[in-house]
């Protein structure tokens, strides 16, 4: 398994390293290899189900995938959130035809080179440091869902509460260790080569807490498709 950290967040035309994961939404173990010569993939990279964003960038991939699988693009989302946890909460919350892997140790986010943000006092150097009151700063509201924008951290507890999700010491621990990991989405063809690719690293993380919308998502899959 290929566990480490690239100089830089890998982008179209790089080699999709292999990672193994255990399965959440079924037995045994993922890996990215089993798609290589096989079938192009879409991989998520995420934070922990603790995170109300990715929750709803999963469910947004999630309803995609009839038309991937479509056009013979299989699948895959992984999660910073230990396995039981994981396994409870998609019980519980089902989404069809949904393959997940849990990641608690953020290998792959490592292997993708997805940075784990530092938070500091006063200093950023983006994507590796950012200050706190740069950040706190922010007034997100990405999804609409909220009366008004918020801070990214009020944001989330108020997200979180609509979506009746309680905090377990599970997750305190994945936010304990992870809360600046930044997460993307990677398209890779049957050879295991990313075309396309969407994160929070890009652009000086003007895309922090968003997703991708659907047309580019599925005008990319076209072209790795055809």
């Amino acid at each position: 398994m290929s566990t480490s950290q690239p100089d830089r967040t890998l982008q179209p035309g790089d080699v999709a390293p292999n990672v193994v994961l255990d399965a959440i939404t079924r037995e045994g173990k993922v890996a990215v290899d089993d798609y290589r010569g096989r079938t192009p993939v879409l991989i998520g990279i995420f934070r922990g189900l603790h995170c109300p964003y990715c929750r709803r960038h999963i469910a947004a991939m999630a309803q995609l995938e009839p038309a991937l699988r479509e056009k013979g693009i299989d699948m895959l989302t992984v999660v910073n959130t230990p396995i039981e946890r994981a396994r409870l909460y998609f019980r519980y919350r089902p989404i069809p035809n949904l393959l997940a892997a849990a990641d608690p140790d953020r290998a792959s986010h490592r292997a993708f080179g997805l940075p784990n943000v530092e938070f500091t006092q006063d200093e950023s150097d983006w994507p590796r440091k950012v200050a706190m009151s740069q950040m706190m700063s922010m007034k997100i509201n990405v999804t609409g869902e909220l009366p008004e924008p918020l801070d990214p951290m009020a944001a989330a507890a108020a997200l979180n509460k609509m979506d009746g999700y309680e905090i377990t010491d599970a997750d305190q621990q994945m936010q304990a260790t992870g809360m600046g990991q930044l997460v993307g989405e990677f398209l890779l063809d049957r050879e295991g080569i990313i075309r396309w690719s969407f994160t929070e690293v890009a652009d000086g993380g003007k895309n922090l807490f968003g997703a991708p919308t659907p047309q580019d998502l599925m005008s990319a899959a076209s072209r790795v498709a055809s």
